[in-house]
């Protein structure tokens, strides 16, 4: 996974939705346009926002444009009648004209350099890797693209990047040729050549599986719901001290650090809730934090220089927080 960017503060921003367009079936494209024709935030591919539908109806979703044009963000969103009801309300209830609050960009997948790259999507996973597509070609890299799905129909962006890179692009409908063959599509492990996924759960824990003889740092990938754990010790209790606020706390073992910090009205920037959106990062000035997050590389987690206090515990009698 690469490197997170240290905290920073949020831009917030109430948006125009000024285009709601479909791509595929069950896939809409939303186009945000600040109402005062202002410049929007830079980003880099890789980076995703928040969507703030609802009072409790905050979700994140991958920019998909072009990182040179300031004056929109896109997102793709794949409606999921089963999920947890953001996609339906974004497919329902949204409608061109509406005003929706934006937070970020922010980016924990971000490109790294490499002379190579191995992209690897699944469904709506393909939104983050579009734009890396185009900074790959930006930087004269050489790169491959297998990307899998249902059926073609259901594929954004299928037919553009077949037409557009028809020697690097292999589409893999699922109803047409099965599942992607990752040993054809990843291959024995290379130097100076990183691997990026996004897609369903499957669909990652079978390329981490492959990618376990690569270089460290090799494989990159983007969770958008928690990963699996069976590592985690039973939670107990243990205290934070807040050096920004000159505040210390117990955070008892039934209850997280964010929930705490919060009930004695310190601040935080949250939103998933679950330890994948990244928008709760701490640095950790000391202690030793227990890392429960889907985000953070091995190397990261050794590090212990910042933490997401959604899900993370402590492994230290106290941890000293930067807040």
């Amino acid at each position: 996974m690469t490197t997170t960017t240290p905290p920073r503060p949020e831009v917030e921003l109430d948006l125009t939705l000024t285009r709601k367009e479909p791509l595929a079936e069950g896939v809409l494209r939303l186009t945000f346009v600040h109402p005062s024709g202002l410049q929007l935030p830079a980003w880099e591919p890789g980076a995703h926002i928040d969507l703030v539908l609802g009072p409790d109806l905050v979700r994140q979703y991958s920019l998909c444009g072009d990182p040179d044009d300031t004056s929109v963000l896109q997102v793709a969103v794949l409606r999921e009648a089963a999920g947890r009801g953001g996609s339906v309300h974004v497919h329902d209830t949204l409608a061109e004209g509406d005003t929706v609050r934006v937070r970020g960009p922010r980016n924990h997948f971000a490109l790294a350099d490499a002379d190579r790259y191995v992209f690897i999507a699944g469904g709506i996973g393909i939104t983050p890797i579009l734009p890396m597509i185009a900074e790959a070609e930006r930087r004269q890299a050489d790169w491959r693209l297998v990307y899998g799905g249902r059926t073609r129909g259901s594929m954004a962006f299928a037919r553009q990047l077949a037409e557009e890179h028809p020697d690097r692009v292999e589409i893999c409908p699922q109803d047409e040729r099965g599942h992607i063959d990752l040993d054809a599509a990843i291959g024995t492990p290379q130097q100076n050549t990183a691997v990026y996924c996004c897609g369903p759960e499957p669909l990652l824990n079978a390329v981490e599986q492959q990618c376990t003889s690569w270089p460290e740092g090799a494989l990159h990938i983007e969770r958008f719901v928690p990963k699996a754990r069976d590592d985690d010790a039973p939670a107990t209790s243990f205290e934070v001290e807040l050096t920004a606020s000159a505040k210390t706390l117990t955070v008892p073992a039934d209850r997280s650090i964010l929930e705490v910090v919060e009930e004695a009205g310190v601040p935080v920037l949250s939103s998933c809730q679950e330890g994948t959106c990244g928008s709760c990062e701490t640095a950790v000035l000391a202690g030793r934090p227990d890392h429960r997050d889907s985000l953070l590389s091995e190397k990261e987690r050794a590090s212990g220089d910042v933490m997401f206090i959604c899900v993370s515990r402590s492994h230290s009698r106290r941890l000293v927080l930067d807040l």
